[in-house]
């Protein structure tokens, strides 16, 4: 399978870098939809969407996913257009018809990010329990069956813990079946990934972070008769030079907005140590990691473009299928990225594929 291509849409304000850097990134349906337009046709596949209601880590502005993801929808034609949604504050019930809908109004490019939540200050501000950490991956795999029997069945019966659904009915059902997407590196998010999800979002890691990662959420799902697929978060700085790259890098972080850096890191820290065994997906990430605060400058797509283009084949031949980007300014990295990087990657993907078949 060829290596799949996905953006973070901006829509929460402060760009994907928590820095005072200057960027050129927006958070408008004007810039979204034109970013949008941008990556359709520099290769792109697949676009994510931000679940954010309360700001955290600078993000002062959200434009709310589903909600955009609709309008987005209708100016791409290629697209697929992931929603990130948090369990707790939709039901499962809402969200299968809003995809639904996504997926009606798109010709089939619908698709479903399911956050379990780190941040507590959400569901408190709207008056909604916090679950303990394990509860919340309970919910979340509880959400995930709701949803595929709700798009697969003519009527669905469901009795769990957190949701009880009697014999309804849902039409119409999607033209194609939305992908389910999460992320989480606990136990029991890699778990849950396993019984229920069709792809596994990582954080920004080392090569053998990474392989470790694909390699127990695979041994997991094979336990389940399941195999899923995998992707991996990085943030991209392509320059003519890997001086150039590294300087713009060194510039993001000098500017890093040290309270909110901090503030992002307590309340990591807080739902990590939440998990049984302590930790969560931030627990080896320094001041410098948590300025991109999904860890994307680990993943190391910093350099030229063909040493950008090397490390995603590495990444490739270690079972990653996705690669989840982020830039500093949309407009033009997005182009770049598009016209430098992806006819690379697929050049050398062609030579992997004739070296494997000799």
């Amino acid at each position: 399978m060829s290596l799949k291509f996905a953006y973070w849409v901006p829509n929460v304000s402060g760009g994907l870098v928590i820095s005072n850097i200057p960027q050129k990134t927006g958070w408008s349906f004007e810039a979204n939809s034109r970013y949008a337009q941008l990556a359709e046709a520099a290769g792109f596949e697949y676009a994510l969407l931000q679940t954010r209601f309360i700001a955290s880590y600078g993000a002062e502005n959200q434009l709310e996913a589903i909600t955009l993801a609709s309008a987005l929808a209708t100016v791409t034609t290629k697209l697929k257009l992931i929603a990130a949604v948090l369990p707790g504050l939709w039901h499962p019930g809402t969200i299968a018809k809003a995809i639904t809908t996504i997926d009606q109004i798109s010709g089939g490019r619908a698709a479903v990010n399911i956050v379990s939540g780190w941040f507590k200050g959400e569901f408190h501000g709207f008056g909604e329990p916090w679950l303990d950490h394990n509860e919340r991956y309970r919910r979340s795999e509880e959400f995930i069956r709701v949803l595929k029997q709700l798009w697969t069945e003519e009527q669905t019966n469901f009795s769990g813990d957190f949701y009880r659904i009697r014999s309804a009915p849902h039409k119409p059902k999607p033209e194609v079946l939305p992908p389910v997407f999460q992320g989480g590196n606990s136990a029991a998010a890699r778990e849950m990934a396993a019984k229920v999800s069709d792809w596994y979002f990582m954080n920004g890691n080392t090569i053998d972070g990474f392989r470790a990662q694909i390699e127990e959420v695979s041994r997991l799902a094979a336990a389940q008769n399941r195999k899923l697929s995998f992707g991996a978060n990085a943030f991209v700085i392509v320059r003519d030079t890997e001086e150039e790259a590294r300087q713009v890098l060194r510039d993001i972080i000098h500017h890093a907005d040290p309270e909110a850096v901090e503030g992002f890191r307590s309340q990591v820290q807080f739902a990590g140590k939440a998990s049984p065994e302590r930790e969560g997906m931030w627990a080896n990430s320094n001041f410098d990691d948590l300025v991109q605060y999904n860890d994307g400058f680990k993943t190391g797509l910093i350099g030229t473009a063909e040493q950008v283009a090397d490390r995603i084949i590495e990444l490739k031949k270690i079972g990653v299928d996705l690669i989840l980007t982020g830039f500093l300014h949309y407009d033009e990295d997005i182009r770049a990225f598009g016209e430098q990087v992806i006819p690379l990657v697929r050049e050398k993907e062609a030579a992997l594929f004739s070296a494997s078949a000799t």
